[in-house]
């Protein structure tokens, strides 16, 4: 089959194409899937550029996130059979339950082989079906950016009609997350240094939205647009960077969740952090559990996942430079 690989660590050149790997064969408990669709998250970036904090497997075929359809079902499988639609699960060994090592040791696309191929195997309790109304293209964004999203919203802060959120950028996670948290009624304030890509956040739903460059103290200005009291969320993808006006951007009591670092490593004075009594989460995905019920929501209101573009398997090594450029608005996809 064919598959690609991170052969050499060293960025987007060194994600190579192998046209003869060999077919994975679907052992006991396991499903053969005819992969149809991939998408990409910044973790990829960052896999590829050996800057992943989990590292990798030596040429790891990347990607976490994938979709298509059970070809073979192996000795003593019976959740799923042939001709069945589904999602891999970005961390196969944590189906129910809270984070644990032991559930998160094996992830897709870093720690074992990912979806960037023409068939993958995984265990069936590391797949899920996905709405129907969705297309392959649009069930490969679900595993990490969706997932990651509905964590935030609705399985962490429990997010109500009423509440509001704040989300930082337009990224795969934060259009998630502001489509979930319009699902629970929620207020949404966005930030972002493109006024194209607020205005295409308005569209989506968002009531506020903040040119963080233009305005670089955004804290006040959300400060101003809740009446001082703070947000009831923040989805907080930057890291150091943004981390501190985050907290301070949070009503007394809320929660901060961390889902990402894109500004890179860094210190952050606590101290607003301890006064505001707000709660830091960190954020790894989420079980098939909460996939489940993710599904359904997504079922039950026939949303669909904001795509940016989708490349050909040949132009895989593009659809990583367009992630990289930081143009997208919403996720970027490989049609396998």
């Amino acid at each position: 089959m064919r598959a690609y690989e991170i052969r050499d660590a060293v960025g987007v050149e060194g994600v190579v194409l192998n046209a003869e790997r060999p077919t994975p064969e679907a052992g006991c408990g396991e499903i053969r899937i005819r992969v149809r669709a991939a998408s990409l998250n910044y973790r990829d970036l960052m896999v590829a550029k050996g800057a992943y904090r989990g590292g990798s497997k030596p040429s790891v075929i990347p990607l976490s996130d994938g979709a298509g359809e059970v070809v073979a079902v192996g000795p003593d499988a019976s959740r799923f059979k042939v001709g069945d639609r589904v999602a891999g699960a970005f961390f196969p060994d944590w189906t129910a339950g809270g984070i644990a090592a032991e559930r998160v040791a094996r992830a897709l696309g870093g720690s074992s082989d990912g979806m960037l191929a023409e068939y993958v195997v995984l265990p069936e309790t590391g797949a899920i079906a996905f709405p129907e109304h969705l297309s392959f293209e649009e069930a490969a964004t679900l595993p990490c950016a969706g997932l990651t999203a509905w964590n935030a919203v609705v399985e962490t802060a429990g997010i109500k009609a009423g509440e509001t959120v704040l989300l930082l950028g337009t990224g795969g996670v934060s259009l998630f997350a502001l489509q979930f948290a319009k699902l629970h009624g929620a207020r949404v304030l966005v930030t972002s240094s493109s006024d194209a890509k607020l205005a295409r956040a308005r569209e989506l739903g968002a009531e506020e939205t903040i040119n963080y460059r233009e305005t670089p103290d955004w804290d006040k200005r959300v400060a101003d647009l809740t009446g001082g009291r703070g947000v009831d969320l923040v989805v907080e993808v930057g890291g150091p960077g943004t981390l501190e006006r985050s907290i301070r951007s949070t009503r007394i009591g809320g929660t901060v969740a961390m889902i990402g670092v894109v500004s890179g490593p860094g210190q952050i004075d606590p101290r607003q952090l301890i006064s505001r009594a707000v709660r830091l989460q960190g954020l790894f995905v989420g079980s098939r559990d909460m996939f489940a019920a993710m599904n359904a929501a997504v079922a039950a209101s026939r949303l669909r996942p904001v795509i940016d573009s989708v490349f050909p398997f040949e132009r895989a090594r593009d659809a990583y430079a367009h992630l990289q450029s930081g143009s997208h608005f919403g996720k970027v996809v490989v049609a396998v």
